[in-house]
């Protein structure tokens, strides 16, 4: 296909894991293939190209690498396995497998990246995936083809919400991608999917904090790639996780600096919006067919919301789930397509019974203030301090789990152990039928 691009001899610039050789012909994106002079061969990826001036991240780093390196076009762009096979799998970011398990060399590929959905075959949101995470399911749903990230800093246990929402919510089919996740972190993924019986419909793209840094950018492209083809063509709710989108946007600022390109908002380059944009739009809900949710972790370095990752990315999504303190916090989560399906996917007392707990937690947490400056308490302010402490117990902490329709009995209940029907202040007809009897 390009027998110009058979063969280059001469490496003219190594600078970090790039490397530069003159060829025309060359696309972005393209992979080839680097022979060292002791025979070794490693993938790599064109990353720039400057009239016939092209780089190449290679895969596997340049160390060892010498000029004299022959390098070979493959004249297409990074695909990834595509077959019933995959389910059960974990592949590397060079599309390899990283399990032991049968060799997957001829089964079919797609390729990855590309154009998001034209608009006119997207579907409006309006069916709600359930996680059994209150926090989620009452206060903030996720919707199917909801593009959402998990907001948190270093030390929080945001992977173990993550997993606890993969093998929780009620998807068909879970892909899952790391992004320079250390060997616990990746072990306490494989785990949690195998021990809750989802693996067999999973799909794991895994790259360690020590894999090239290449490969991390390729981990997203692979995931959404897959879970387009699920849902396209065999119609199924896929629902994809990504852990962590910094670090994923960190390896596209190294690879920029290696590149000698003008860095922007803190070393951060320009495209950064239109980089994590062409990822996020691929959440789908398909006419006629299945849909892609995108749940990721992004990571708040100094816990700065500020920071150009979290900043850019909430202009991007659907929404945020803020984790501190082991909680998801209530008033610094948000989801923009949860009124698409509260009452409707769920109970009608929904919409009342979220503002009823979110009022009564505001001020639960005024009366504390109160408390802890020993201010003289009410009566109501006891009532409010009982109710903070079992919302926090009941709905705040990430291990609890219920349905749905489980969580919202339980609402009634921690209302009734706390309040009188009267202080309440929603809809009677509500109070009446869902108020427990024995307290009303």
């Amino acid at each position: 296909m390009f027998p110009e691009l058979t063969r280059h001899t001469r490496v003219l610039e190594i600078v970090g894991d790039t490397i530069r050789v003159k060829a025309e012909g060359a696309a972005f994106g393209d992979l080839a293939i680097v022979e060292n002079v002791d025979g070794e061969t490693s993938q790599a990826k064109v990353v720039e190209l400057d009239r016939d001036m092209v780089s190449l991240q290679v895969f596997a780093g340049s160390k060892g690498l010498s000029t004299e390196a022959s390098v070979r076009f493959l004249g297409h762009p990074q695909n990834v396995t595509y077959s019933d096979n995959i389910l059960g799998r974990i592949f590397r970011g060079s599309g390899e497998p990283f399990d032991d398990g049968p060799d997957l060399s001829s089964d079919p590929k797609t390729e990855v990246g590309g154009p998001t959905v034209n608009p006119m075959m997207r579907v409006m949101p309006d069916k709600m995936i359930q996680t059994e995470v209150p926090m989620i399911d009452l206060f903030n749903c996720l919707v199917e083809s909801q593009k959402i990230p998990i907001f948190s800093v270093a030390g929080e246990p945001y992977n173990e919400l993550l997993a606890r929402i993969g093998f929780q919510a009620d998807a068909d089919i879970v892909v899952f991608g790391g992004l320079g996740l250390i060997f616990d972190d990746y072990h306490f993924f494989r785990t949690a999917f195998e021990e809750h019986g989802v693996f067999h419909r999973t799909v794991m793209y895994i790259n360690l904090a020590a894999d090239p840094i290449v490969e991390r950018l390729s981990i997203p492209d692979m995931a959404l790639a897959v879970a387009e083809k699920y849902a396209v063509e065999e119609g199924k709710r896929v629902l994809v996780l990504l852990t962590d989108m910094t670090a994923y946007a960190d390896a596209m600022k190294e690879i920029g600096i290696s590149l000698e390109r003008i860095p922007a908002a803190r070393g951060y380059l320009g495209d950064l919006y239109t980089q994590l944009a062409m990822r996020y739009e691929k959440a789908c809900d398909f006419k006629g067919a299945g849909s892609v949710t995108i749940l990721t972790v992004t990571t708040m370095p100094g816990n700065d919301v500020t920071h150009p990752v979290p900043d850019t990315t909430g202009y991007i999504t659907e929404g945020q789930f803020y984790l501190h303190d082991g909680f998801i916090d209530p008033f610094g989560s948000l989801s923009r397509l949860k009124q698409h399906v509260i009452g409707k996917a769920t109970r009608e007392d929904h919409s009342q019974i979220m503002n009823t707990m979110i009022r009564f937690y505001s001020n639960a947490q005024e009366a504390e203030k109160k408390q802890a400056m020993a201010f003289e308490l009410s009566a109501f302010d006891e009532k409010l301090l009982k109710y903070g402490r079992l919302y926090r117990e009941r709905f705040m902490d990430i291990r609890v789990s219920m349905p749905v329709i489980e969580a919202l009995d339980r609402c009634w209940e921690t209302l009734a152990e706390c309040f009188d029907p009267q202080e309440l202040l929603m809809k009677q007809d509500l109070i009446d039928k869902y108020f427990p009897k024995e307290k009303g």
